[in-house]
């Protein structure tokens, strides 16, 4: 069983990474394979509605961009769990972040659904405030999807505004390390 985090921010390098790396390390360590993809600051468009996957039901958009590859990862049969982090973006999520919805879910849902019974997770790292409209639009898109949500101690959200910053947030490291060990326990359930 594989589990697939998506980093959904434009620095490659920055805080929801270093969020995901910490997840990382959980699943190492309980030897689940896991994998970080690059979302954020890709060439993607959003979905232009266009209906094609309900048309088509072959399981793919018909846009072919930097999300193509991305989405026939998301529907592969031993994902077990996909975590999508995103930083806080004027109380949302990042425009990469919202495209992987829309596209994903709506091929998703037009092909019986391809990621019912994966579970999800959504990471959020924010600076102030906004972080529960970013963690809502996640969690709506595994609601939608019938996929099982894992949850932590707390939100699943970490404070920080430069790079490195999350690292001082012992709360939020504390949190994404629980919410990893739940879906470890998670995983071991659907086997």
């Amino acid at each position: 069983m594989k589990i697939l985090l998506i980093n959904g921010s434009p620095q490659a390098n920055g805080n929801t990474k270093t969020a995901l790396e910490i997840m990382v390390k959980v699943f190492q360590q309980n030897k689940l394979d896991a994998e970080i993809v690059q979302l954020g600051g890709i060439n993607i468009r959003g979905c232009s509605g266009c209906r094609s996957c309900w048309k088509n039901k072959d399981g793919k958009c018909v846009i072919n961009d930097g999300l193509t590859p991305i989405m026939a990862q998301c529907f592969q049969k031993n994902i077990g769990a996909i975590v999508i982090g995103s930083p806080t973006y004027f109380s949302n999520v990042t425009t990469e972040v919202k495209a992987f919805i829309d596209r994903v879910g709506f091929v998703a849902k037009a092909n019986d659904g391809l990621l019912k019974d994966k579970i999800g997770a959504p990471v959020v790292i924010h600076r102030r405030a906004g972080a529960s409209f970013t963690y809502s639009a996640i969690n709506y898109f595994f609601g939608i999807n019938e996929m099982p949500i894992a949850t932590s101690i707390y939100w699943n959200l970490g404070v920080a505004r430069k790079p490195g910053d999350l690292e001082k947030d012992e709360e939020g490291i504390s949190t994404f390390q629980q919410l990893a060990k739940n879906i470890v326990k998670l995983i071991g359930v659907n086997k």
